[in-house]
């Protein structure tokens, strides 16, 4: 078995302000529905740049089991 790293959005808490779209080198983010961001796991790396600019702090990068 083998770890993933990849980010993780805390829906409730997003404002959509789209600045985690702009971070991620690989368009694994997106605000589909003007609510809150989603997080494409095939595409995501995990590799922080969208919690770091987040301004809202509702992204962490997790680790699970694949």
């Amino acid at each position: 078995m083998s770890s993933k790293r990849y980010a993780q959005v805390d829906k409730e808490y997003c404002v959509s302000c789209g600045t985690c779209t702009k971070a991620c080198p690989l368009q694994a983010i997106s605000v589909p529905d003007g609510i809150s961001a989603v997080v494409e796991l095939a595409r995501c790396i995990g590799c922080g740049l969208c919690a770091r600019e987040c301004p809202a702090s509702v992204i962490k990068v997790v680790t699970a089991d694949v």
